[in-house]
């Protein structure tokens, strides 16, 4: 959902409850340290200031100046701090910091080839509705797309009880070769079409801030503000189903590498003149150990057949089955 790993609602907008901007506007040092502050209460879910004081190695005076600025917009309000019950005398109640979570709503979508998924959540990442259907597997052309992902936001605001226009920002996820930083797709297995400015076609249709991203960096990106990922430095998630990813965290930051495509290792080169990838080359690592590579071993080796999606699990599922029973040619696919 990010651009940059920036908060997930940009150009400064104000939200539909009357919240200032996500950032203040000031000098960018001061904005990057606001960024890092919002950020460590995230993490935490609730933080005294002291903590996030100690954890970003400022002073505790600058915490109280910049988180005042986050408060005074509507993006981070003051709780109780629970954890803390040591000191059961009089006096002030401690206080922590937590996301206010009804400062913004956005939708986040997953495209894919078997399946759609939505889930709206609240601005602390509390997700309040989801919804999916099946996808027929198909690449299609932009506008079909386009019509997918505008069906697939208005099912889950409805679920959400929210209108479209209550969200402040979308996020998709897709696999390909996807530059976080420009919108632009270079390849997708679900568009015909290559080289497609999709953020900008889709925030044109969806009147609406829309930021894409490859479905294993945001996979890594959840794990990095939500997950196992919080207590690690550096890790790496790999992804195999209908295809291969890997969405790679460095030093607490998700890597993108030079080109900003990240870690592809799905189509990371395994064998020169190899076996003929989706998206065109041959010998990418995909083309081996995909869910669709496996089921095309079997139609080959086997004489299986599948129609679609629904048919080719149904296929694998019995592929494996096979091969635990001991068949020779399904266990050396």
């Amino acid at each position: 959902m990010q651009r940059h790993e920036e908060l997930p609602v940009i150009n400064e907008t104000t939200n539909r409850d009357g919240c200032g901007p996500i950032l203040a506007k000031g000098p960018d040092s001061a904005r990057s340290l606001r960024q890092r502050i919002f950020e460590s209460v995230r993490a935490a879910g609730n933080a005294p200031r002291v903590q996030i004081a100690k954890g970003l190695g400022i002073s505790p005076a600058t915490v109280t100046t910049l988180t005042s600025d986050l408060i005074e917009s509507g993006l981070l309000q003051e709780v109780s701090d629970t954890r803390d019950t040591s000191d059961p005398g009089r006096g002030r109640p401690p206080v922590a910091l937590g996301v206010r979570g009804r400062a913004h709503y956005v939708a986040g979508l997953k495209l894919s080839d078997r399946e759609h998924t939505a889930v709206v959540a609240d601005f602390s990442g509390t997700i309040i509705a989801e919804t999916s259907f099946e996808n027929a597997g198909n690449a299609r052309d932009l506008d079909n797309l386009l019509d997918i992902t505008q069906t697939l936001l208005s099912l889950v605001c409805a679920e959400a009880g929210l209108q479209v226009s209550d969200i402040s920002a979308v996020g998709i996820g897709l696999p390909g070769f996807i530059s976080n930083l420009e919108g632009h797709v270079y390849w997708s297995s679900l568009l015909s079409e290559r080289n497609v400015d999709l953020a900008r076609a889709a925030s044109n249709r969806l009147h609406l801030p829309v930021f894409i991203d490859n479905d294993a960096n945001l996979v890594a990106l959840a794990e990095l503000w939500f997950g196992r990922g919080r207590e690690l430095s550096n890790f790496a998630v790999v992804t195999i189903e209908y295809g291969v990813g890997m969405g790679l965290v460095l030093n607490h930051e998700l890597y993108r590498g030079s080109n900003e495509l990240g870690m592809e290792l799905g189509h990371t080169k395994v064998h020169l003149d190899g076996a003929l990838c989706r998206c065109g080359q041959r010998g990418c690592l995909e083309a081996y150990v995909a869910d669709y590579a496996l089921s095309r071993e079997a139609t080959t080796a086997l004489n299986w057949t599948y129609k679609d999606a629904r048919s080719m699990q149904v296929l694998l599922e019995s592929l494996f089955d096979h091969a635990k029973a001991g068949n020779t040619a399904a266990r050396s696919i």
